[in-house]
């Protein structure tokens, strides 16, 4: 009797508790309230199409926040003290001890002197100077800089802060900058523990960094690989004589994967580029295999766009041909000439759309290896340009001009039917990269892709360099911003397209603030502001977000450590701050959550209630 006599005590103790909760009070933070179907946000509910006529993410006007600002005033960075020159260092995300530093000195866009050289002092006990180092076009952009690459070894140097002297010459144009180097001891996770690795497959040399997600995932990256190659290998009927190398990237560089002699492909948790690896790595061994199987000369035009065509698809399966219908419908069509003749520097998404668009418009009209005898006899331009060149090509081959081709290609796209939903689906597919492509010039500028950060990786391999790969900047901005890129991209992938127009905009109100110096940029949109703040609790908890579905006063987020695997948690705003709740497998009574860890943290009345019904 008293043991039933205690149960009912502690229900009505319970219950107490339940009712100091629900009228404000915050006495129970690990009582979580699930929320009512009338109180779930519009997140969460099927959305209508966005009308293809609705404004581009920058242009959109932002909603009134409902959150407090950012807690702490947005730091911008001071102007460089070589103006008109900037410097960028590397690796990215602080300087170590230890760390062999390279030096990016970028001259203003009219700078172009073949004569022109830079010369570094670094002051200390013992006088160091690099250089002297010319300028030249550097990356896609041909930007005019003199690059020291790997030029500063700081082993055996103390902690603090050195002082680098520039000078330019002949021009004798001076200016200094002081640098911090941090201790060896703090070097960042999972630098201490992590080295390179590599696994053969049945098509691959994987290398790749221990203690990051490709280690994690590299069984099931293998045998996608593999598949991959087996596909790309049936497209040309032809074998890879050798294997492919492929290295699995900790940091987002271009738009996550390049070749040349090997292939480099993004991997990380929080890839902001889009999560694609079986299209990614399809696509580069088409490179691999192209350029193995040669010829005269191969234009960009063709590169990419047999590329994207034996993928089926850019970053994601798409239908070619049906899209570039959608771009000459909607006015965005790059005439042929245009594109051939400056292919990268075009609108990216674009580009490689209507390249592989056009390939495969000329495999159905001529057949694979029609278009294979045309592609490979096109002849290496002698002053004239790739669209000149392509021209005597389709002349010798096809008896027709490259005017003509692109007639009967438009004339093909007219034909086709469209649908709101593709519209939707182009139009923000092209939103989504150029805001990438601004995020990263503004702040992960060693990722944007015309003028990419991309050194040696064969010999970072061979010296044991990580850092140019593992480190990459992660204050809270960046965290922030490309959490909400990695759920935009959920959005895209699944069809949710109204709810991609709102994390992009989220996106391009907080870049908008910052290109005004406002000093709470994240307090431009709530979806920013509270991806900033979840941000926030999560760094004061060691973690670091990856993605977030915000749900009202709730969010289920990816976070994770450097060096282990993501883990899913659960936040609640309470006061405007959100919270970050115990890991649990919860008990629901009505709707409230009690979260049980472990035998200390079940709330005392349902322990003892346990106990007594034993």
């Amino acid at each position: 009797m008293k043991r039933v006599l205690l149960v009912i005590v502690l229900l009505l103790v319970t219950l107490l508790l339940w009712g100091l909760l629900t009228s404000g009070s915050n006495i129970l933070p690990f009582l979580v309230p699930s929320p009512s179907p009338e109180q779930t946000s519009a997140t969460t509910n099927p959305q209508q199409l966005t009308p293809s006529v609705s404004p581009s993410p920058s242009e959109a006007p932002s909603p009134t926040i409902t959150v407090s600002p950012s807690p702490t005033p947005f730091i911008y960075p001071p102007p460089s003290p070589g103006d008109p020159f900037e410097v960028r260092y590397h690796p990215d995300g602080g300087l170590y001890v230890g760390d062999l530093i390279s030096l990016e000195v970028i001259a203003p866009p009219e700078f172009l002197n073949d004569a022109a050289e830079v010369i570094v002092e670094i002051g200390s006990t013992e006088q160091v100077v690099l250089g002297p180092v010319e300028f030249a076009p550097f990356g896609i952009a041909g930007r005019p800089q003199a690059t020291l690459m790997w030029a500063w070894d700081t082993s055996g140097l103390q902690p603090g802060e050195y002082t680098l002297t520039y000078t330019i010459t002949p021009q004798e144009f001076t200016w200094d900058e002081t640098i911090s180097l941090l201790p060896q001891s703090q070097y960042p996770a999972p630098e201490p523990d992590a080295d390179w690795a590599y696994f053969h497959s049945e098509c691959c040399t994987f290398h790749y960094i221990s203690a990051t997600a490709a280690e994690w995932d590299l069984e099931r990256l293998v045998d996608i690989a593999d598949q991959q190659a087996r596909l790309v290998a049936a497209h040309f009927d032809v074998d890879f004589s050798a294997p492919i190398p492929i290295t699995l990237m900790p940091r987002v560089l271009g738009h996550g994967g390049f070749a040349g002699r090997e292939i480099y492909i993004s991997y990380l948790e929080r890839n902001y580029a889009g999560d694609s690896f079986p299209m990614v790595v399809h696509h580069e061994m088409v490179h691999i295999l192209d350029a193995r199987l040669g010829g005269d000369y191969r234009p960009t035009l063709f590169v990419e766009g047999l590329a994207v065509y034996l993928t089926g698809g850019h970053f994601k399966p798409e239908p070619l041909m049906p899209r570039a219908a959608t771009l000459l419908d909607q006015g965005i069509y790059i005439p042929l000439t245009e594109l051939a003749d400056n292919f990268y520097p075009s609108q990216h998404e674009i580009g490689y759309l209507q390249a592989g668009a056009l390939v495969e418009f000329m495999v159905i009209t001529w057949g694979w290896d029609g278009f294979s005898d045309f592609y490979r006899g096109i002849p290496a331009p002698e002053n004239s340009s790739p669209s000149q060149s392509i021209d005597l090509a389709l002349q010798e081959n096809f008896g027709i001009s490259f005017a003509h081709l692109e007639e009967l290609f438009v004339a093909e796209l007219s034909r086709m039917q469209l649908n709101p939903e593709m519209v939707s689906d182009v139009r923000l597919t092209i939103d989504y990269y150029d805001t990438v492509r601004r995020y990263q010039q503004a702040l992960d500028p060693s990722a944007y892709f015309m003028t990419a950060w991309l050194p040696n990786i064969e010999e970072m391999r061979q010296e044991g360099i990580l850092a140019d790969l593992l480190r990459k900047p992660s204050n809270p901005e960046n965290i922030a911003l490309e959490a909400i890129f990695v759920q935009a991209d959920k959005h895209l992938r699944t069809g949710n397209y109204s709810q991609v127009d709102v994390h992009l905009r989220a996106i391009n109100a907080v870049l908008d603030a910052m290109d005004e110096f406002d000093l709470y940029p994240f307090a431009r949109h709530s979806l920013a502001a509270d991806h900033y703040a979840i941000t926030l609790a999560l760094l004061d908890e060691g973690y670091e977000l990856i993605s977030a579905e915000i749900e009202n006063e709730n969010a289920r987020v990816q976070a994770g450590t450097p060096g282990d695997k993501s883990v899913s948690l659960q936040l609640v705003k309470v006061a405007s701050q959100w919270q970050v709740q115990p890991v649990f497998s919860g008990v629901e009574l009505g709707n409230y959550r009690f979260p049980v860890r472990d035998f200390l943290f079940v709330p005392f009345p349902m322990a003892a209630l346990a106990l007594t019904t034993r």
